[in-house]
């Protein structure tokens, strides 16, 4: 199993969730972060002063998924958050060593 952690612009938030629903994931999480890459950030003018903003807002979407199911996942998400333009975001993808289900206590891909 894959964690894939999605980094994404906070308007693209529901064109990704169904591109993954579409995809076959059965559920994610999501964290409003803010944060900046190559672009570090950019200024605007509020009342006539000029201020930088450092970190801009994003959205962070986490996801486990079966190895059969990464690539499917990670060109949904590709294709859904894509403008174009600096600052789309990026995909992580890590090792899932174990998955627990609290409940009943199902492990692997059966707890996902």
């Amino acid at each position: 199993m894959k964690m894939v952690t999605a980094i994404i612009k906070p308007f693209k938030l529901d064109e990704v969730r169904r591109a993954l629903s579409a995809a076959g994931v059965q559920g994610l999480t999501v964290t409003e972060v803010r944060g900046f890459g190559r672009q570090k950030g950019h200024t605007e003018l509020y009342r006539g002063a000029e201020y930088a903003v450092d970190f801009l807002p994003k959205i962070r979407i986490e996801t486990a998924v079966p190895d059969a199911l990464l690539e499917t996942v990670v060109e949904a998400i590709e294709a859904a958050a894509r403008t174009g333009k600096i600052g789309d975001g990026k995909v992580f993808i890590t090792e899932l060593l174990q998955t627990v289900r609290i409940r009943t206590g199902e492990t692997g891909d059966a707890a996902v």
